[in-house]
């Protein structure tokens, strides 16, 4: 497989190299590779996460009262005030 590169990315590719942390292009791209398939599974988990938040909420909010707006965000506003104090 060829790989093309953005004059950017080779220069980039270039510093590592001379740094000497590196001993390949090939070694670069391989950690590349590896940092984005952590980066895709953390992401893919955390929306995972916020989508079961979101669904627990909509949950919870069918068994409470509805709060109105002034009174909900008041109780925010506590909640930050006395996190400070902490």
């Amino acid at each position: 497989m060829n790989i093309s590169v953005t004059p950017n990315q080779e220069r980039l590719i270039r510093i590592r190299l001379q740094n000497g942390k590196y001993n390949s292009a090939e070694e670069i791209l391989d950690v590349a590779l590896r940092l984005l398939t952590e980066f895709e599974r953390t992401d893919a988990e955390w929306t995972q996460s916020v989508k079961n938040k979101i669904d627990a909420a909509i949950e919870t909010s069918t068994h409470t009262p509805p709060i109105d707006g002034e009174t909900f965000v008041a109780g925010i506003l506590e909640r930050f005030q006395e996190s400070d104090k902490a």
